[in-house]
């Protein structure tokens, strides 16, 4: 295997593993709060303890991202040297803006909320805690700025080769990037309304039927009913947005061939780039012309207009694009049904049973796999450029020994798997605590001293 498809192949697996944690920490930021203000404005403790055993959560994965995202960074460096040579005059500054604005902030704040609810005064906790979760967010929109321009550059123009800025706020607020940060905040919104409404339902699993567990699970259940259509109508904005400017990705999404009216929407099908036709296709009559076009005999552009004249395809590789775009939206329509089930249920019962306990406990991660999906069919759906119209992958890629890759990967891949693996444990353990803790505090909740006892470690025994 070449060092191209290897390269890829290691950064892939390095931006899956990292991306797993921001899209925890941008939400729950906000999540906490949430508790926070609750407990200010209500003095309930309850919603005290749930901050207390999330905010654990967020230390967690705030720390693993940090370090993931740290050796992603070295890559542009190791592996993809062109890519900092052509445009580094414009990836350089949106970098550097993180550092000196969204990190900034984590870094400051982030000790005060973790460990100065007892040491500093109620209202600096809690503005410590927006900072942080401001900061997560600023985070993502530098990080998306950057992304979005190398799918839809603009404010740029090429001298010598090389990138150079002209026009800053054409760069930041490219074409595609409003509708890819609002995707991007909503996917991180029910990644971590799934992720407490599942391990809330682990909890009561194994027989918690305490307030601080309803509060989260309640959170969770409502916020995820809340987002998830918000998010499927941010989608089909995003996708008109991808049709006008990466028209051949949406192609290869639908596996669309000949442009043409009255596109069926296909459910399932095996792509044949060679025969250039699916196989085993399984669709609904002109859904993708309704979807995309709004009318069922609108126009949708076609692979086969995107093949030089010498036969090279000019688009993405359809097969994985395909695939990873309908396990996306299948995902989101499971969590359509599961997140309006349960949200009915608690409205009208004020609890769950146990078999809805099982399938929240079951879509804990599900959040994950729908993130997943969704950029593997951003970044796939680029290629063969790294930005798009500027350099591609092959330009931009390090000329180095496929086995010198190959043995960085395996190292990537060994490490991964251990840490992801002891953060899943630690979830695990967390989940199945038997006390949220006792909060010690002044008769006044808004005072300005507030303490926080220590919370018993006794495991949860599964209920009958």
């Amino acid at each position: 295997m070449d060092a191209l498809i290897l390269s890829r192949m290691q950064f892939a697996a390095n931006i899956s593993f990292h991306i797993l944690f921001p899209t925890i920490t941008i939400a729950l930021g906000w999540v906490l709060l949430f508790f926070k203000w609750r407990y200010e404005r209500t003095g309930d403790d309850a919603w005290m303890k749930a901050y207390f055993f999330w905010v654990k959560v967020f230390a967690l994965s705030f720390a693993l991202g940090v370090v993931s995202g740290i050796t992603m960074s070295f890559q542009f460096g190791t592996n993809w040297p062109g890519f900092m040579e052509t445009v580094g005059n414009v990836a350089g500054p949106l970098l550097a803006y993180e550092v000196l604005t969204a990190f900034f902030l984590e870094a400051v704040f982030l000790g005060i909320m973790l460990f100065g609810f007892s040491r500093v005064s109620s209202r600096i906790h809690t503005l410590a805690t927006f900072l942080v979760a401001f900061g997560t967010t600023m985070s993502a929109f530098w990080i998306i700025a950057l992304n979005s321009w190398m799918h839809t550059p603009q404010g740029f123009e090429m001298r010598d080769g090389v990138a150079h800025a002209t026009d800053w706020f054409a760069i930041i607020f490219n074409p595609s990037m409003p509708y890819r940060f609002v995707h991007m905040l909503l996917a991180s919104g029910l990644t971590v309304a799934f992720l407490m409404a599942g391990l809330s339902a682990l909890r009561w699993i194994y027989g918690d039927r305490s307030e601080p567990m309803y509060k989260a699970l309640r959170t969770g259940v409502y916020l995820g009913a809340i987002l998830i259509p918000v998010q499927i109508f941010a989608g089909d904005m995003h996708g008109l947005n991808t049709l006008e400017h990466q028209p051949q990705k949406v192609a290869a999404m639908e596996a669309n061939w000949e442009t043409r009216g009255n596109v069926p929407l296909v459910l399932f099908a095996l792509p044949d780039e060679e025969a250039r036709e699916n196989h085993f296709e399984i669709g609904i009559p002109s859904g993708a012309s309704l979807i995309l076009k709004h009318h069922a005999d609108g126009v949708v552009p076609g692979l086969n207009d995107f093949v030089a004249e010498d036969g090279t395809a000019e688009h993405p590789p359809v097969l994985p694009l395909f695939i990873s775009f309908r396990v996306m939206v299948g995902v989101g329509m499971l969590m359509l049904v599961v997140s309006w089930a349960a949200a009915w249920m608690l409205w009208r019962r004020d609890d769950i049973n146990k078999p809805m306990a099982f399938v929240l406990a079951g879509m804990a991660f599900s959040g994950w796999i729908a993130t997943l999906a969704g950029w593997y069919t951003t970044e796939i759906g680029r290629q063969p450029w790294l930005v798009s119209g500027v350099v591609t992958t092959a330009e931009a890629v390090a000329p180095v020994p496929g086995a010198h890759v190959a043995l960085t990967f395996a190292t990537y891949l060994a490490l991964y798997a251990v840490l992801i693996v002891v953060y899943l444990t630690v979830l695990y353990k967390l989940a199945i605590r038997a006390h949220y803790g006792n909060i010690e505090k002044d008769p006044d909740p808004r005072g300005d001293s507030v303490s926080m006892g220590k919370a018993t470690g006794e495991a949860l025994q599964p209920a009958e």
